[in-house]
């Protein structure tokens, strides 16, 4: 389950005494924390090995990070709580005291505006879908490699959603296809090319992709998602992705 992870993170040093020679070590955010860092990121998984991989991505990623560790949902709200200006969190979707969607509903609930990633070994549209229900900006599946999970951290720092394609754009056999949210009676009609960008943000696109398939800027592209917000009284990104995958994701995936 956790192969891919164990392969990009570091070994554990052993210790003098032979009783905590396989012994992981706490987590200390106050250890983490370098002097002036401005990016702070929670990542909260009962897996030692899983933290540890993504802590050492994300290190790469970003030079000035201040990391916290959390291995339940105990001490991932305690350290929300103390620190209520994280820019990110990354979360298992099962640890201690973190039950699924239930966990979701409740951070979301007691942590509105801190965005969300999920960690998961669960690959399947539905755990995706679901999740995106949830509020969250990304999914990373257990399986992903180093080089899968830094271009997913990269897309979500760089305030884009990620979610992968190779889960979107599959689906069970005789799933049924994803209920179409209806606009407000109203509402204008969408130009065609937002909803070419609306069609390519459900397929797992970034904004990058989208850009260089509609051969324009990336800002053209974000222009035209805000319009087409507005449009479609989406209130925020995750909205939009929710719709988006809605329409375009999911069991819906490769119609035109």
């Amino acid at each position: 389950m956790l192969n891919s992870f164990e392969s990009i993170a570091p070994k554990p040093r052993r210790r003098g005494r032979a009783e905590d020679a396989d012994r992981a070590p706490r987590p200390d955010a106050s250890r983490d924390a370098p002097a002036g860092a401005r990016l702070k990121v929670v990542i909260a998984d009962d897996h030692w090995m899983v933290r540890q991989s993504l802590k050492q991505v994300m290190q790469r990623l970003e030079q000035t990070i201040e990391i916290y560790e959390a291995e339940s949902f105990a001490e991932a709200a305690e350290t929300l709580a103390r620190h209520p200006d994280v820019d990110l969190m990354l979360v298992d979707l099962v640890m201690p005291g973190f039950e699924a969607f239930a966990g979701l509903r409740r951070l979301r609930k007691e942590f509105p505006t801190v965005p969300l990633v999920v960690v998961s070994v669960h690959e399947d549209v539905e755990h995706v879908m679901r999740s995106v229900e949830h509020g969250v900006i990304g999914y990373i599946p257990k399986s992903a490699g180093a080089p899968e999970v830094e271009r997913a951290l990269e897309r979500v720092l760089a305030g884009e959603v990620s979610f992968p394609r190779r889960i979107i754009e599959r689906s069970a056999p005789g799933t049924p296809a994803a209920p179409t949210p209806e606009p407000a009676p109203d509402a204008p009609a969408l130009t065609d090319r937002e909803r070419e960008v609306m069609e390519l943000l459900g397929r797992g696109a970034s904004v990058r992709k989208i850009a260089e398939a509609c051969g324009v800027a990336e800002q053209t592209v974000r222009v035209h998602l805000r319009n087409a917000m507005k449009k479609l009284n989406l209130p925020d990104r995750s909205a939009a992705l929710h719709y988006a995958m809605s329409l375009f994701g999911g069991a819906n995936a490769g119609r035109g």
